[in-house]
C-alpha cells in the first residue's frame, strides 16, 4: 500500500494505522498530531488504513482535529459520571464550538460536590490513559448490548438509525462503552488540559414534549495554558454579558411579559438614537434616499414573494377584515413595492435605498438570547436596484461604507465569499456567473483578503458576508451584501434601457450593521459597556463637595447641554469618593468635581472611568475638549490635559 506524506511516498503493509506511521515522523508533530486526513477523509490516528493515498497529520490548529479531542472528552465525562453516578443514563455528548456537552438522565440534579468529584474521576482516567477501541455490532446485537446495560436512550438512537447505517461502538478502558460513531483520539491520555464549565437543563432531542436532561458543559485543549486563556475569556464575557450591563447601566432588557421583545430604557434609547443618526448621516453621504414600509401587509404579497409558503412557521398572522395578513419578517417585499410605484429609466439608476425597518421573526423559545437573538428586531435593510454593468461599482460602494462602519467602532473582520449551492437555486448558469465574478472582482480591485464558501450562498444569488471579530476575539456575522436573481423576476421589477425596451434590474439587498438591536448587544460586550463618548448615555457626570457648589453645578450642567454634551448632575450629601466610584461603576466617560474654589472660579476638577486624574480646568476649555472628543467619534480620548 503506498502512502504519500509530505510530498514522499513509502509502501506499508495494509492494515497500518496513521498512529505507527506517526511514530516513524521526527520533530513536534509526533506530540502534537491528534487525527488525520487520507485523501481529504478524516480519519482518527488508530483506524486501519486500507487504500494507497495521500496522508496529513492534523494538530490542535485543526477544526476537524479539535473536534476529536473534544469529542473524546465528552466520552471520558460520561466515563466519569457512570462511575460517580451509577445510576445515570447516558443520552448524546457531541462536541461543539470550544468545546463538547454531554445529556445525561439523573435521579437528581448536578451539584457543585458532584461535579467536583467527576472532575477529578475525569482526571483520573485520562491519567490512567486509556485506549479508545472502535468495534461494530449489528442493529440487534447492538440493541441487546444497550438493554443489558440498560440505556435506554441508546436503544431509541439505534432503532432511528436508517437500515443500511453502520452501528459503532468505542470501548474505552475495561469498563466503559458507548454508542459512537467516532472519531477519537487513540487513548485518553492525549487530553492534557480540560475543565468543565456548566450544567443545564435540556429536553431529550430538544423536544419540549420529552423529558427534562442534565447537560454539563467542558473544554479541553492541548497544554494548560490555552486553557486558562479560555477561562479567562469566558469569566470576561460574563462579565461583558450584555443582558447583565443592559441591566445594570439602565439601558434595555427583556422580559417574561415579552420574551424575544426587547424594552430599550431611556439611557438604552439615547444609544441607539445615536447610533441611528450616525447610520443615517453616512447613507445620506452615500447617496441613499430612506424609506419606511408599513410593517403589516397582505397574504397575497407573501405569496407573491414566497416566503407564505416557504417561511410561514416564523411569521405572524392575524387576519383584518377576514382577509390574511402577515407582520413583516423582512423589508424586502415592502420595498419592492416602493420601487414598483413608478417606471424608472436608466438613467435613475443605480437607485440606492434605506430602511430601518421592524421586523418580527416568531423564533423558538428555546433560541431566544438577550438581544442577539430576538423576536421583534430593526433590520438596518438597503435595496440597490442597477443595471448589469453597474454591479461592480455598487458592491465596491457597500464594500466602502461597511469598511468605514466597522472601523469607526473598533472591529477587525473577515470578508466571506458564498457561491451557488448545488441544488434547489434559480437564475440562469450565466446570471450566476456574471453575479459571481462581479463579486470577485470588485473584492480583488480593492485588494481585499478573503475566504470562499463553497455552495453556501442564497438560492436566489452568490454573497458576501462580514465576520466581525470583537475586543475578546470572538466572532460575529453581521454585515451582509446578496445579489437577487429571484424578486426581480417573481415581482416582474423593470426599468427603461437606452434602447427604449423594458429590462430587468439587479438587486441587492445588504445589511450594515445586522440588526439594530443585535448590533447593540455586540457594542455592549465589545466595549464592556464602557462606550465611547460619542456613544455614552451619558458623557459626563457633574458632582458637588459640599452643597455651596450646588449651584456652580447646575450652571456648568446648563452651559454643557447647550453645547450639546450629554450630562448628570449628582448634588447627594455623600462623600465625593463615593459619588465618584458610583459614577465609574456606571461607566461614565468623565466625572467633573466642583467645589468651594472651583465655584468661585469656573474651572472644574477632571477624573475619568479608568480612574486617571487630568487635573483642573477652564469650564469652557474642558467643553471645547469634550465637544471635539464627540464630533470626531474617537474611540479614545484624544486630547491633551
Amino acid at each position: 500500500m503506498s502512502i504519500k506524506l509530505k510530498g514522499q511516498t513509502k509502501e506499508y503493509e495494509k492494515g497500518i494505522n496513521a498512529l505507527d506511521i506517526l511514530r516513524e515522523q521526527e520533530g513536534d508533530i509526533k506530540k502534537a498530531a491528534i487525527a488525520a486526513r487520507l485523501n481529504g477523509k478524516l480519519v482518527e490516528l488508530a483506524q486501519p488504513l486500507e487504500e494507497d493515498g495521500t496522508l496529513e497529520f492534523l494538530t490542535f490548529d485543526s477544526d476537524e482535529a479539535r473536534h476529536v479531542l473534544r469529542h473524546t472528552a465528552s466520552h471520558v465525562l460520561a466515563a466519569a459520571v457512570k462511575k460517580v453516578v451509577p445510576e445515570a443514563k447516558l443520552a448524546i455528548g457531541p462536541a461543539i464550538e470550544n468545546g463538547f456537552y454531554y445529556d445525561f438522565d439523573v435521579p437528581e440534579p448536578f451539584t457543585p460536590d458532584v461535579l467536583e468529584q467527576i472532575e477529578k474521576e475525569m482526571g483520573r482516567i485520562i491519567k490512567k490513559n486509556d485506549r479508545e477501541e472502535r468495534f461494530v455490532l449489528p442493529r440487534e446485537e447492538a440493541i441487546t448490548l444497550m438493554e443489558q446495560r440498560e440505556e435506554p436512550y441508546k436503544v431509541e438512537l439505534i432503532r432511528d438509525l436508517p437500515p443500511d447505517e453502520e452501528i459503532s461502538f468505542y470501548r474505552q478502558g475495561e469498563d466503559f462503552l458507548d454508542l459512537c460513531a467516532g472519531p477519537h483520539l487513540p487513548s485518553t491520555g492525549r487530553i492534557k488540559a480540560f475543565k468543565l464549565t456548566s450544567v443545564a437543563g435540556a429536553y431529550w432531542r430538544g423536544n419540549e414534549k420529552n423529558k427534562m436532561l442534565q447537560r454539563i458543559y467542558g473544554t479541553a485543549f492541548m497544554d494548560k495554558e490555552s486553557l486558562e486563556a479560555y477561562l479567562f475569556q469566558l469569566e470576561e464575557a460574563k462579565k461583558r454579558d450584555h443582558r447583565k450591563l443592559g441591566r445594570e447601566l439602565d439601558l434595555f432588557d427583556l422580559m417574561n411579559e415579552g420574551p424575544g421583545f426587547p424594552f430599550f430604557y431611556a439611557k438604552g434609547m439615547v444609544l441607539r438614537n445615536t447610533l441611528e443618526n450616525y447610520w443615517r448621516e453616512l447613507h445620506r453621504k452615500a447617496g441613499y434616499e430612506e424609506i419606511k414600509t408599513p410593517i403589516i401587509l397582505s397574504r397575497s404579497l407573501w405569496e407573491q414573494s414566497g416566503h407564505w409558503e416557504n417561511y410561514r412557521d416564523n411569521m405572524y398572522t392575524l387576519k383584518i377584515d377576514d382577509e390574511d395578513y402577515a407582520i413583516k419578517p423582512m423589508n424586502c417585499p415592502g420595498g419592492i413595492l416602493a420601487y414598483k410605484r413608478r417606471m424608472w429609466s436608466y438613467r435613475d439608476l443605480p437607485l440606492r435605498v434605506a430602511e430601518l425597518g421592524l421586523v418580527h421573526r416568531h423564533e423558538k423559545s428555546g433560541a431566544l438570547h438577550g438581544l442577539m437573538r430576538v423576536r421583534s428586531f430593526t433590520q438596518d435593510d438597503a435595496h440597490l436596484y442597477m443595471t448589469p454593468d453597474q454591479i461592480k461599482n455598487e458592491i465596491i460602494g457597500v464594500y466602502k461604507l461597511d469598511d468605514q462602519v466597522y472601523k469607526d467602532f473598533g472591529f477587525q473582520y473577515k470578508v466571506e465569499l458564498s457561491t451557488r449551492p448545488e441544488e434547489n437555486t434559480i437564475g440562469t448558469d450565466a446570471m450566476w456567473e456574471l453575479s459571481t465574478k462581479a463579486l470577485q472582482d470588485a473584492l480583488e480591485e480593492l485588494g481585499v483578503p478573503y475566504t470562499i464558501n463553497p455552495g453556501d450562498g442564497a438560492f436566489y444569488g452568490p454573497k458576501i458576508d462580514f465576520h466581525l471579530q470583537d475586543s475578546l476575539g470572538r466572532s460575529w456575522q453581521c454585515g451582509t451584501l446578496q445579489l437577487d436573481m429571484n424578486l426581480p423576476e417573481r415581482f416582474d421589477m423593470e426599468y427603461v434601457g437606452p434602447d427604449g425596451e423594458k429590462h430587468r434590474p439587479v438587486m441587492i439587498h445588504r445589511t450594515v450593521l445586522g440588526s439594530m438591536e443585535r448590533f447593540i448587544g455586540i457594542l455592549t460586550e465589545h466595549f464592556a459597556g464602557a462606550f465611547p463618548v460619542w456613544l455614552a448615555p451619558v458623557q459626563a457626570r457633574i458632582m458637588t463637595i459640599t452643597e455651596r457648589a450646588d449651584e456652580a453645578v447646575k450652571g456648568l450642567r446648563i452651559k454643557m447641554e447647550d453645547a450639546g454634551l450629554r450630562t448628570e448632575i449628582d448634588l447627594r450629601n455623600e462623600k465625593i469618593g463615593f459619588k465618584v466610584r458610583e459614577a465609574q461603576m456606571q461607566k461614565i466617560p468623565y466625572m467633573l468635581v466642583i467645589g468651594d474654589r472651583e465655584a468661585q472660579e469656573d474651572t472644574v476638577s477632571v477624573r475619568t472611568r479608568k480612574g486617571e486624574t487630568l487635573g483642573v480646568m477652564a469650564q469652557d476649555v474642558l467643553i471645547e475638549k469634550l465637544l471635539h472628543e464627540d464630533k470626531t467619534r474617537a474611540l479614545e480620548r484624544n486630547w491633551e490635559v
